[in-house]
């Protein structure tokens, strides 16, 4: 009979699992608001809303994940950044009906625990937790031998925010002749990675230390570029301007994801010239052979987050990111006719 069986020689180390919480508890610690009442420790993280600051709270909640795009972590071993596209990605789903991110909790599940690569991937949440001005309030780590190849892991994020229940942003308001405005990606964000990677590694077969002309940096520079949080963004718009609706660009695009919050009606249309399709995506379509319907179906095509305001409102909102420094562009406007986005180019 066997003897001195433990959980380490089933390959889970315990001594692993402790390092690792004590690293997150450091790291999520410095992201603390003063409404946590406590954080990462104990079996529940607990968060005191400010009543004071809402007439009709309503509490908004996101969850989200980082797909394939872990896999181009896992060979660089830049974790940090897709910690970074985790929170973003789950930051900008809950602002499109206006509201303020208040707490974030992740998921990290591995074959084999690793404190060093667990601390770079939460030290990746945390500091765009603090960016969002919100707290890294709880999670779970589990290490589970032969389930996850060795190297690999997967992650979630879990998000909760609140708005007030008069100022929610939910597109019931948008009209024919409100005008679409379009912010800057930094690249694809999170969405379209399988598809990339085919391009990539089976048609184009270049690594992702080759530098293409076209790109002007790494193959891996462009395509780890972190997803980008609009959150900033939006709280100075809605400061100055009526904001009737807003779309967070993911995957299907930007027609799958803008006719969500269409009322019906209504129908959007989108001029791809009046912005520069990013290099990137160009390279793609033509190292890939792809067309350029399937690319608007998959990638974001350089516009990461789209504001609907009224006509008159349209260029001085361009004008006013422009001054910010922030990429915007006047991309189309609110039709009548049936609830979709149609891509149209004048003449």
């Amino acid at each position: 009979m066997p003897t001195n069986i433990d959980y380490e020689s089933s390959g889970v180390s315990l001594t692993a699992a402790d390092e690792t919480v004590r690293r997150i508890g450091v790291l999520a610690a410095r992201t603390y608001s003063g409404g946590v009442l406590a954080g990462v420790g104990p079996f529940s993280g607990l968060l005191a809303l400010d009543v004071k600051e809402y007439t009709e709270p309503v509490l908004v909640t996101s969850a989200d994940g980082v797909g394939t795009k872990l896999k181009l972590a896992f060979m660089t071993g830049r974790h940090a950044s897709v910690g970074a596209d985790l929170v973003n990605h789950c930051v900008n789903d809950i602002i499109t009906c206006g509201a303020k991110p208040l707490a974030f909790l992740d998921y990290l599940a591995m074959g084999t625990l690793v404190p060093e690569v667990a601390e770079k991937l939460i030290g990746g949440i945390a500091e765009a937790c603090r960016e969002n001005k919100m707290s890294l309030i709880g999670g779970e780590t589990a290490e589970m031998p032969d389930f996850y190849r060795q190297g690999e892991y997967d992650v979630a994020g879990f998000i909760l925010g609140a708005v007030e229940k008069s100022e929610i942003i939910d597109g019931s308001h948008i009209r024919p002749e409100d005008m679409l405005i379009g912010l800057g990606s930094a690249g694809p964000h999170t969405n379209g990675y399988s598809l990339i990677r085919k391009i990539v590694f089976e048609v184009a077969k270049v690594s992702l230390d080759d530098c293409p002309d076209e790109l002007g940096c790494s193959v891996a520079d462009a395509l780890l570029s972190p997803h980008k949080s609009y959150l900033h963004e939006l709280v100075r718009a809605r400061n100055s301007f009526e904001i009737l609706g807003a779309a967070h660009i993911t995957g299907g695009g930007i027609g799958g994801n803008l006719s969500r919050i269409l009322p019906e009606g209504c129908q959007g249309l989108i001029d791809s010239t009046k912005w520069d399709i990013p290099p990137l995506f160009r390279w793609l379509q033509t190292a890939g052979g792809v067309t350029n319907e399937e690319m608007f179906r998959v990638f974001n095509m350089g516009i990461g987050f789209i504001l609907v305001v009224r006509r008159d409102d349209g260029p001085k909102v361009v004008e006013f990111f422009a001054e910010q420094g922030t990429e915007a562009y006047l991309i189309g406007h609110i039709a009548e006719g049936p609830r979709r986005v149609r891509l149209v180019t004048p003449g």
